[in-house]
């Protein structure tokens, strides 16, 4: 095993540098001249208070005459982002002050609306060459500044002395872009979006001639800012609000393909739990090491030494005064109940195996960048459909195992228990966002993509794999099963399969949680993930977490001459599930501020969904941790 552990250590040093210094961008750079038109995309409106995206133009912002929805991918359309073209027009290179964009006249709805977003603490966000706009939210003494994807859409304020609340609105923006020139080609790319909000309340100088129209507040020709003049535009019914922005341009030293760290760096207190991760890793892996010599190294020894003696009797009928797990090896491998039911679950944990794994290749490996919104979330999807055949197959070599005869009944259940479960709650969910007009309510023609993913590829796939598994001989047991199954002896208290399952889940969730917590915070606040080479080692971590522990909890069941592993080895380490959605619960009380109805159920919901996948992967990992574990000892055994 140490081996292994160096293997480990190596692991850490190799995705810790591809975490940090590795970067591959999936798209090809744009290059652009002086003069060059460069239009900005709006995007979401989100908070975290809610959860809940709404459309930019769900507000009472400023309109072209037609909207042109973005060219979507799957993944952006499930996550909500919804790109849609704007009156936001530069020019490369040609700053410009005071630029009037539209002027609208609130109604009482739509007062009320804006009213609702600030209070709720809404964003606006924008896109320029796919990057999104960030603003600087703060500045350290050392190092880079801090920055925030998008803008508020206002803000509140009250008197003195008052309990009157007032609401703001954010309507102009200055905007300064940066670029870097390419001594090779001559053009210029786009390394930054940023831009400083304010609130202004627009006072045209004389009568309102369009964009053309001279203000008081804001002057190109005399240079004065916006940002000089101290009135707030207030939101209220029947009231002129008029958008305006500044633009600047910036060169910087920033390479096109580190455009991206901008979007990547986090304040300081943010690191905190990425280094106890780490620190966690460390100490796991070293008490691995220990454990190995001591819990591994004694059962090892046990077993052999059990296993000499065993093989020595002359006599097998001797062997019946022996106890301990020798003495159920014809009831060891005898099918267990629900057997059907534990092969789906096999075969789906096999499936999400696969997609987890290859998907955390191509991120960490820099294949997915972040230029290619929801690229991820349609990569996994993907990669998960044509997982079915790893799947299929599986199930059948299990099935056919326990002597299963009607493996096209088991193929079907492969393909919808598990995912039928999650569409379920997913399509319940979609139901209230459509109720909420909601951006993240998926539209009819992406759900009937879903469900041609899932039922025209994933289950022909599940089916193709499952006769290639059913085809091939069964698996041979190393041992005979009696006709009549064994008599179970009481068990100690530590071994009753409530206790022992989740005495099992305990250390899986312990390599996991401080991860854990980073995920939900890069989830659940809007904000980027990147350090996929150490989500990678956290993977391995547990993989081997579940793997030592199932074996361990497994070999004390067989000691204790009870032999239904099967369902136990699947539940010992599949109850980590429980932790983790008790840890979700706990998140949600300390962390968040959801208080709407709604948005607490989708909460709980996709950490509910989160959970059961999570149950099925570790099953999984622990039922064939002891499949191997059972089959190579019980091999081992001279038996007529």
């Amino acid at each position: 095993m140490a081996t292994a552990h160096s293997a480990v250590l190596f692991l850490v040093l190799a995705c810790a540098g591809a975490a940090c210094g590795f970067y591959r961008p999936a798209v090809a750079p744009a290059g652009f001249r002086k003069k060059d038109l460069l239009a900005v995309k709006v995007s979401q409106l989100t908070s975290v208070k809610t959860q809940l995206p709404y459309s930019y133009y769900s507000l009472p912002f400023c309109r072209p005459d037609t909207i042109v929805n973005g060219a979507n991918s799957l993944g952006e359309v499930l996550r909500g982002d919804r790109i849609e073209n704007s009156l936001y027009m530069f020019e490369m290179m040609e700053p410009k002050l005071c630029q009037i964009v539209c002027k609208i006249v609130l109604s009482q709805e739509e007062a009320k609306d804006l009213e609702k977003k600030i209070e709720d603490e809404y964003r606006v966000n924008m896109i320029l060459d796919s990057l999104p706009m960030v603003c600087e939210i703060h500045k350290w003494s050392k190092g880079p500044p801090f920055y925030q994807e998008g803008v508020h859409v206002g803000f509140m304020g009250q008197y003195a002395g008052s309990n009157y609340r007032m609401y703001f609105i954010n309507n102009h923006f200055s905007f300064r872009v940066k670029y870097n020139k390419d001594a090779q080609t001559n053009l210029t790319r786009i390394v930054g979006f940023e831009v400083q909000p304010y609130s202004v309340e627009h006072q045209p100088d004389g009568d309102w001639n369009g964009n053309a129209t001279r203000l008081k507040t804001c002057d190109p020709h005399s240079k004065r800012l916006a940002l000089d003049y101290d009135g707030p535009q207030k939101v209220e019914a029947n009231k002129e609000i008029i958008f305006t922005y500044d633009i600047n341009f910036e060169e910087s030293d920033i390479k096109w393909t580190s455009r991206w760290d901008t979007y990547l760096t986090m304040p300081d207190e943010q690191w905190f739990p990425i280094v106890n991760s780490l620190m966690m890793v460390l100490f796991l892996s070293g008490m691995v090491a220990i454990r190995d010599e001591s819990v591994a190294m004694i059962m090892l020894r046990t077993l052999y030494r059990d296993i000499s003696k065993y093989n020595q009797l002359e006599n097998p009928e001797e062997a019946q005064e022996e106890t301990g797990w020798k003495l159920v090896h014809c009831d060891v491998f005898r099918t267990p109940i629900n057997s059907d039911l534990l092969c789906v679950y096999v075969g789906t944990g096999v499936q999400l195996f696969g997609m987890l794994l290859v998907s955390l290749l191509f991120a960490m490996l820099g294949l997915l960048s972040h230029s290619n919104r929801g690229g991820l979330m349609t990569t996994i999807i993907l990669i998960w459909v044509f997982m079915g055949v790893f799947a299929g197959y599986s199930t059948a070599r299990l099935y056919k195992m326990f002597r299963g005869s009607e493996w096209k009944k088991v193929a079907i259940k492969t393909a919808m228990i598990s995912p039928g479960s999650v569409f379920i709650i997913f399509f319940t969910l979609n139901a209230l966002l459509w109720g909420e007009k909601s951006s993240a309510a998926v539209p009819f023609t992406t759900i009937f993509t879903l469900v041609f993913l899932w039922l025209g590829i994933s289950l022909p796939l599940i089916f193709i794999g499952s006769y290639l598994g059913f085809k091939k001989p069964a698996t041979e047991h190393p041992v005979r099963t009696n006709k009549v199954s064994r008599p179970i002896p009481e068990q100690p208290w530590y071994m009753k399969p409530v206790v022992s399952i989740l005495i099992g889940g305990i250390l899986p969730f312990g390599a996991v949680f401080i991860e854990l917590f980073v995920i939900l915070t890069t989830i659940w606040l809007h904000q980027l993930y990147y350090i996929f080479g150490f989500l990678f080692l956290i993977f391995v971590i547990l993989v081997v977490t579940c793997v030592e522990i199932t074996i361990v909890l497994c070999y004390f069941q067989l000691c204790s001459e009870d032999y239904r592993w099967c369902w136990r080895s699947y539940l010992n380490s599949g109850s980590s599930a429980l932790y983790l959605f008790l840890y979700t619960t706990f998140y949600f009380l300390a962390k968040l501020q959801i208080t709407k109805a709604v948005s607490v159920v989708l909460y709980f919901s996709y950490m509910f969904i989160v959970s059961y996948a999570f149950f099925v992967l570790t099953g999984t990992i622990g039922f064939y941790a002891c499949f191997w574990f059972t089959r190579h000892i019980y091999s081992s055994l001279k038996i007529d």
